[in-house]
């Protein structure tokens, strides 16, 4: 495909999985700011269209002499969820209670040297305690229901109404929280200036900022996948099973049934 500045970021990430690697690098929000043009997003990055059209070009080149990503688009809507699941909940998991000690050991030993480091830990306890309820929400009630559907739609047979009226309304809740996450990943990494660590800084001190750029650009990732394909792909769905219902359900029962 020709990058055109034009070009929505989603688009891109879409069309050319490898371009969420070179997105990371420059740092793009290609997740919850997918829907930017890539010169408004260079604009926010602060860097030339330019440069990002040349990165995603080499990218592009060299992703051609390697073996191709998975193409989420072409998959079933249950295998990606179920490799959201595996691959990125599972990951999510084990780094949130892994960097939950990790960083209250950090601020036993440094916290009083740099209170930046307190504050640190109260936007990630808050990112914590909302992944882990978004997590559940979508493995015990919007994952089912969306493999539900798809097995429906394959056997021809009809959707049963879900209990909250549409997928859209799930949807559009996962994604506000998705950008109240994404929100709390800008917060800390401005709070620990990009995750520079001070002079004094001991080895866990490096491993924890490391950890956290780590699980940042995993969400990153795991973000784009639901919000960018996932997401678009089961409203999709559920239009073309029963045409208009959605339409007149919209808006209903979207806080009552997936509220905290």
């Amino acid at each position: 495909m020709t990058i055109n500045p034009t070009d929505t970021v989603r688009e891109l990430a879409v069309a050319m999985p490898d371009a969420t690697r070179v997105f990371e690098k420059l740092g793009i929000d290609y997740c919850c700011g997918g829907n930017r043009t890539l010169e408004d997003a260079c604009r926010v990055a602060d860097i030339p269209v330019e440069e990002a059209v040349r990165s995603l070009e080499g990218a592009r080149l060299t992703g051609a002499t390697e073996p191709p990503p998975t193409d989420w688009r072409q998959e079933s809507l249950t295998a990606l969820a179920t490799h959201i699941v595996d691959e990125h909940h599972q990951f999510t998991r084990h780094e949130l209670s892994r960097l939950d000690r990790l960083l209250k050991k950090v601020c036993a030993v440094h916290g009083g040297n740099h209170p930046e480091l307190l504050r640190l830990r109260e936007i990630f306890e808050r990112l914590n305690d909302e992944l882990t309820t978004h997590m559940l929400k979508e493995e015990q009630v919007l994952f089912p229901w969306v493999a539900k559907m798809e097995d429906a739609v394959n056997a021809g047979l009809p959707v049963p109404p879900p209990f909250f009226k549409t997928v859209r309304n799930p949807v559009r809740m996962m994604m506000s929280e998705h950008d109240l996450a994404g929100g709390m990943l800008v917060e800390m990494r401005l709070v620990t200036g990009d995750y520079n660590v001070p002079p004094d800084g001991c080895f866990s001190y490096h491993t924890l900022y490391q950890a956290l750029a780590a699980l940042e650009a995993d969400l990153h990732e795991h973000i784009h996948l639901e919000n960018n394909i996932l997401f678009p792909r089961a409203v999709e769905l559920e239009g073309s099973a029963e045409p208009g219902r959605q339409s007149a359900a919209t808006g209903e029962c979207e806080h009552h049934c997936f509220s905290h």
